[in-house]
């Protein structure tokens, strides 16, 4: 089932204010931080938003069928659809957890799990 665009925002925004509080937490924790440590707990704060991000843009996509199949990229002939896949991939925002459909070529023997 799809989240609605509210759903998703909220549940976004949720995230966020747990962020920032994990954020003041180690503020109040770390009585005389320097910038190094300062910077690497922000900068672990906008990993885990960028995450939570871009896994709530691909889930909310959801894991559709295209018809037609996509073209295989060697031979240009149908992919015909396999099954459902689960994958996680590092992606530049951070780790992803990606469930898709994957296609499969019969005459190339080549899998494929958009969106690539």
């Amino acid at each position: 089932m799809s989240l609605t665009r509210a759903e998703i925002r909220a549940k976004l925004l949720a995230e966020a204010e747990q962020a920032i509080d994990d954020l003041l937490d180690w503020t109040d924790q770390t009585p005389r931080p320097n910038l190094t440590q300062i910077e690497n707990a922000v900068l672990k704060m906008r990993r885990q938003l960028s995450e939570q991000a871009a896994q709530a843009v691909i889930e909310a996509q959801g894991a559709q069928r295209p018809v037609p199949g996509p073209l295989c990229p060697t031979c240009q002939r149908e992919m015909h659809y396999k099954d459902t896949k689960a994958q996680t991939v590092e992606s530049r925002v951070g780790q992803l957890r990606i469930v898709r459909g994957y296609y499969y070529c019969e005459t190339c023997q080549q899998s494929l799990f958009p969106p690539g």
